[in-house]
């Protein structure tokens, strides 16, 4: 009899068709995976409707991010001095100073997509940075030191994916407008519904300008992390929160229509989802601070159904016009 065949990996596929043969970097990418299945639901399901070949550097991008932040923002064990060890070891690895194996798994898929999308490295070195501030900084006075915060630790991401997602030819630069945008209402969205992880971690990341506003305090928000009770003018807070985030959701969405067609339905539907949150966090009648809610299962698969389809279809008419006569 026979020998029955190896199971390969799940998304061994996906590297097939990005012609990653090397098996050290098919072992990288697949760990990226690993963290972008378990801690990104939403980024991965929508990742998951990008053609094959692109899959595998969308997982080093949201891997490297996620690494990079569990230092700072784990609950149990957070490590700072790692991160700033970790971060130097890759960029030097990145000007060639350091070996690659230095950076370890995830910051070598890191090194290879840089490369094959030639990544602006001035990203990386701002993402970075925004992780480090987490961890001195516990809060931002005003919405325009959020923005900057938020350059680093979300809008370089964005920027980040374009190089994968192929804008428009010409259409580049409005494209990275509205990728900084859309990164900006994801990470406004993490902060809305995360206030009371996010106080657990002593921090707050709606600006005290607005709490001021408001009539809100630390201590406020600290009353409806224990007791789930809101005081006057939690909501109103949130409220506000939200509005701002909506409008930043508006003015991203044209960006979406200047991708490649192949990547329209995947930017589509993590607008969609992470939008979703909004509507989560009303839905809870604004008491987040004491539970984390999210988009439903069936919402996500709602979303994601029909969204595959067209991606597939997309796929196809793309094969179909690219074909020999």
């Amino acid at each position: 009899m026979s020998a029955p065949a190896r199971r390969r990996p799940p998304g061994s596929s996906s590297l097939d068709a990005a012609g990653v043969t090397d098996p050290q970097l098919r072992s990288d990418l697949l760990a990226c995976r690993a963290l972008h299945a378990e801690h990104g639901r939403t980024y991965f399901l929508a990742t998951a409707l990008l053609p094959p070949a692109k899959r595998p550097w969308v997982w080093a991008l949201y891997g490297f991010a996620r690494y990079a932040d569990e230092f700072v923002d784990s609950l149990t064990t957070p490590d700072p001095a790692a991160l700033v060890a970790w971060g130097d070891a890759f960029l030097a690895a990145l000007a060639g100073d350091r070996a690659p194996d230095d950076a370890g798994p995830v910051g070598r898929a890191m090194l290879a997509t840089v490369r094959r999308w030639d990544v602006p490295v001035d990203t990386v070195e701002a993402f970075l940075a925004s992780m480090r501030q987490d961890i001195t900084e516990t809060g931002y006075a005003t919405y325009a030191d959020l923005e900057q915060y938020m350059y680093g630790s979300a809008s370089v991401i964005g920027l980040q994916m374009l190089p994968v997602l192929e804008p428009l030819p010409g259409l580049e630069a409005e494209a990275a407008v509205r990728a900084r945008l859309l990164g900006e209402a994801f990470q406004m969205s993490n902060f809305i519904r995360d206030v009371g992880e996010d106080l657990d971690r002593g921090r707050v990341y709606l600006p005290q300008e607005d709490l001021d506003a408001h009539g809100v305090t630390r201590a406020d928000l600290q009353h409806g992390r224990r007791t789930g009770e809101l005081l006057p003018g939690v909501e109103g807070l949130l409220r506000f929160e939200v509005a701002r985030t909506r409008e930043l959701y508006r003015r991203a969405e044209p960006g979406i229509d200047l991708l490649d067609p192949t990547s329209r339905d995947s930017i589509r539907c993590a607008f969609e989802l992470y939008g979703g949150i909004l509507g989560a966090v009303e839905g809870a009648g604004f008491h987040v601070l004491h539970r984390r809610v999210s988009v439903p299962l069936t919402r996500r698969l709602a979303v994601a159904g029909p969204a595959l389809a067209r991606a597939r279809a997309a796929r196809r008419e793309q094969r179909r016009w690219r074909a020999p006569a």
